[in-house]
């Protein structure tokens, strides 16, 4: 997977791009892609959303 704080650009495709923690939706160059991101025993976590509904609809054990 890229690097989630990286510019998500031309150079990703569907084979290294982040999908939806929701839906499982491939996430390219999508303009309503939302990133939360949380540090949890020290270690990075990230959930990606192709949408503020899927985003509100999130229902993690891990989420913040």
């Amino acid at each position: 997977m890229v690097d989630p704080t990286s510019d998500l650009d031309e150079d990703v495709d569907e084979s290294n791009a982040p999908t939806c923690a929701v839906c499982e939706t491939t996430l390219i160059r999508d303009p309503n892609h939302h990133v939360v991101t949380w540090i949890d025993d020290g270690q990075i976590q990230v959930r990606h959303f192709c949408s503020p509904e899927c985003r509100d609809a999130w229902d993690d054990d891990e989420r913040p």
